[in-house]
């Protein structure tokens, strides 16, 4: 399985690419950050995001996106930056017909380092370890792109599993709603 992992953001837009299947080693395939200038007009920003991100998925062809879900800060206008960066990067993936797969911070964490909690260091030093890198991705959306893949990677087979399970209780709901009409 090969996923591209995005950290949203307006200003720095991270980006990852892993490869492999849960329970196995994993490989890093790039890394990056797509950037924008802090003083360009929104819209501009958005269209460099778009640019970017196409790029990476032209270059490295992932068969899923993992981005980062949105969650409430007290920041509104960081929030909203955020979150235009991902609906660009969600867009472009569905444009394609990528899966998209959204997952929380604390769940990044938690696959990653064991702690819905932990700090960017203890992001950086386990995604180094996982991906047996020589040093941690910069800056840390980097990191978090990969974290965000490999997040993925490891939580996917369980997920499946659970919407193949919910979809054919929903099928056996129905066909017993129809049995009894």
């Amino acid at each position: 399985m090969r996923v591209l992992g995005v950290d949203p953001g307006l200003t720095r837009c991270g980006v990852g690419v892993v490869e492999g299947v849960a329970g196995r080693p994993l490989t890093m395939i790039g890394v990056g950050v797509v950037r924008t200038p802090a003083d360009a007009e929104l819209g501009q920003r958005l269209v460099a995001i778009e640019q970017g991100i196409e790029q990476w998925l032209d270059e490295h062809r992932p068969e899923f996106v993992a981005v980062e879900r949105v969650f409430s800060q007290h920041n509104v206008r960081t929030v909203m930056g955020t979150a235009q960066a991902s609906a660009v990067a969600m867009l472009c993936a569905a444009r394609r017909g990528i899966p998209v797969a959204l997952h929380t911070p604390s769940e990044v964490k938690a696959a990653v380092t064991g702690n819905g909690r932990a700090d960017k260091a203890q992001i950086g030093a386990m995604v180094t370890r996982l991906l047996r890198l020589d040093a941690p991705p910069k800056p840390a959306d980097a990191a978090d792109a990969l974290a965000l893949a490999i997040c993925h990677i490891w939580r996917a087979p369980a997920v499946n599993r659970l919407q193949q399970a919910q979809a054919a209780h929903r099928r056996a709901q129905l066909s017993t709603r129809k049995v009894t009409r």
